[in-house]
């Protein structure tokens, strides 16, 4: 006859044949701190694309500012260069000939001179402008 209860193997107390674990070893502690690494990462990872994305906007800047100048500069330049062709131009349609259609075209081209002029002096006072702030601008 069999004296042990029900569900028992041989060799084994009542009450013993579940483990137990102690509360560093559960799943619930092991999943809180997966989750800890998980978040601390992700903010890292927030973090640095943030100063990325930052260093990407002062560069992207620098170089915006950088275009700025160098526009103004060349512009004026080749508004020089044009001006000097066009004087050119009108000093040989003046030796050219003396009919009544030329003189009226270096009468529209002495005019479109004096246009230029003014739009040069404009451009000038901008360029001027421009300075002013860039010299209030703190430098490297």
């Amino acid at each position: 006859m069999n004296l042990r209860p029900p569900g028992y193997e041989p060799g084994e107390l009542p009450d013993c044949s579940t483990p137990r674990r102690g509360p560093d070893c559960s799943t619930l502690v092991t999943l809180i701190w997966m989750w800890d690494w998980a978040i601390w990462g992700t903010l890292i990872a927030v973090f640095l694309a943030g100063v990325a994305a930052l260093a990407l906007v002062v560069v992207r800047s620098r170089a915006a500012w950088r275009d700025i100048r160098y526009t103004g500069r060349d512009t004026v330049r080749r508004l020089d260069d044009l001006t000097v062709k066009v004087e050119a131009t009108a000093d040989r349609l003046e030796a050219a000939g003396d009919t009544a259609e030329l003189q009226e075209s270096v009468g529209r081209l002495r005019i479109s001179l004096a246009k230029l002029a003014v739009l040069r002096d404009a451009l000038d006072d901008v360029h001027l402008s421009v300075a002013r702030v860039a010299a209030v601008l703190p430098r490297r």
